[in-house]
């Protein structure tokens, strides 16, 4: 196998082999301590311009599998690994890891201390890098200057699409894309609910067209902030008062709507072992994540309150708005692949909307 060098912003070089497409990439440095679901993280949107480190030291040994897809292919800039398996074993299995980033372009790397890569993102902060195939130990400068940027736009759907539900539809939910991932879907139409999925920048009046009974905000990747367009139509869409649910990025987007703001955190979440507890009942979930960015606790305005929180560091994992139907949760509770402590979320949501159906002006949220 040919060498290969990651190169990070601190000037620290690894060495390590190359496999997966050859050649070089650059990229904001994250890791994520799942120990399955490798296939749900490089097909999940959220990983939009990223360099993905894995902790756990074997991937790839159930081979590729095209139905746990969280998207038709790759978003991750770069894919590191201590080890990859090279002989998959699955039922399930239609191809191995390294043949499915070389047909995607996507740079794979192997071969380096993954667990001493992985304490200086976390001591040091997420930081840019770049995998080379040879260097003279210097810092590039598209590596001191890059930037994820439009990321929204880059991973949100083109056109509308609706999936229907095994007999009639008790519900019609319109699922906004900001880089969603497919369970997110898969979970309301298993709950009864036809979905229509619609384009991140869609007018307000486009949903009035489609009279949905719920909302749905989806995951995504980016600096939360930067979606200025669509900040602006949520917050017409909140004076709607349908039942909402915001998800991840989702989450952030609506909180930014009611006038929060949100804050760049110094290595992020990423795994599928994020300890959340619910404020209401002190109950603590075990949550699948992915994100960079949250909504900062105290921002939040009247008739919005925190409802979960991150076990590890108090960080805001959760909001209900008091004067409207809708709520979020920073964490993923679709949790393919992961932990589904957290699925009745889902339930929560359709009865909110089941609540509202006939009797839009409740306050019951």
């Amino acid at each position: 196998m040919q060498k290969a060098y990651l190169i990070l912003e601190n000037g620290t070089v690894f060495e390590g082999k190359s496999f997966g497409a050859v050649g070089e990439a650059v990229g904001e440095i994250v890791f994520t301590t799942a120990m399955t679901g490798y296939l749900e993280t490089l097909t999940d949107p959220s990983y939009y311009g990223q360099i993905v480190v894995q902790t756990f030291p074997l991937i790839g040994n159930y081979g590729v599998i095209p139905q746990d897809f969280e998207s038709s292919r790759p978003h991750v800039k770069a894919y590191i690994v201590r080890q990859w398996c090279q002989e998959p074993s699955n039922f399930r299995c239609e191809g191995d890891l390294d043949i499915f980033l070389r047909n995607n372009g996507i740079v794979g790397m192997y071969g380096i201390d993954t667990r001493r890569l992985t304490r200086i993102v976390r001591e040091h902060g997420v930081m840019n890098g770049k995998i080379v195939t040879s260097t003279d130990g210097t810092v590039p400068e598209e590596v001191k200057n890059y930037k994820i940027v439009e990321a929204v736009k880059n991973t949100t759907c083109d056109k509308e699409e609706t999936f229907s539900p095994d007999g009639e539809a008790k519900r019609r939910v319109v699922l906004y894309d900001f880089g969603a991932k497919a369970n997110i879907g898969r979970c309301l139409v298993n709950r009864g609910c036809e979905v229509t999925v619609v384009p991140a920048y869609t007018k307000i009046d486009r949903i009035k067209e489609l009279a949905p009974d719920g909302i749905m905000l989806s995951n995504g990747p980016g600096d939360p902030a930067e979606n200025v367009e669509i900040i602006e139509e949520l917050k017409k869409i909140g004076e709607l008062k349908i039942p909402t649910f915001g998800i991840c990025l989702g989450h952030q987007l609506l909180a930014l709507a009611h006038g929060a703001k949100t804050e760049k955190l110094k290595y992020g979440h990423r795994g599928a072992n994020q300890p959340c507890k619910e404020v209401a009942t002190g109950r603590v979930y075990i949550t699948s994540q992915n994100h960079g960015y949250a909504v900062v606790s105290d921002t939040l305005p009247a008739g919005a309150e925190e409802s979960f929180v991150n076990a590890n560091d108090n960080t805001c994992e959760g909001v209900r708005y008091t004067d409207e139907p809708a709520f979020s949760v920073q964490f993923h509770p679709e949790a393919c692949g992961g932990p589904l402590d957290t699925g009745f979320l889902f339930d929560r949501f359709c009865e909110l909307i089941d609540e509202y159906k006939n009797s839009p002006e409740s306050e019951n949220v």
